[in-house]
């Protein structure tokens, strides 16, 4: 028997100033919402990182709970890299991850897992 499915991203390459962007990750998580048909129980909560250096912005956490369970994510910005969680406690239709990844933030890489977890 099923609890759902969870799906982990990571995306390598990425443009180092969009991973700052609080409205880019914005952006990516309104449009994961809509286009999975999820159901935030509270407003996203969003904290960004002051910049290591000079030469470099600070990464930014956010986090969604969902009537679903929960959507994730933190950048990377002086590593160039995202890494996105997802748990939703049915089963569904996955999001083009991937695609959207290298659209928005220019990613070289992304590695999608999607992990069936089950109830003990």
């Amino acid at each position: 028997m099923t609890s759902g499915c969870e799906w982990v991203v990571d995306a390598a390459g990425c443009d180092p100033a969009t991973l700052a962007s609080l409205p880019a990750l914005e952006a990516l998580f309104d449009d994961m919402v809509a286009g999975l048909q999820l159901h935030p129980v509270a407003p996203t909560l969003w904290h960004q990182f002051p910049a290591p250096s000079a030469a470099s912005p600070g990464g930014i956490t956010g986090l969604s709970l969902l009537a679903e369970s929960h959507l994730a994510v933190h950048t990377f910005p002086e590593h160039g890299t995202l890494s996105l969680n997802l748990f939703c406690c049915k089963p569904r239709a996955g999001w083009a991850f991937q695609e959207e990844l290298e659209r928005r933030f220019e990613a070289l890489r992304v590695d999608v897992r999607k992990l069936e977890r089950t109830l003990s």
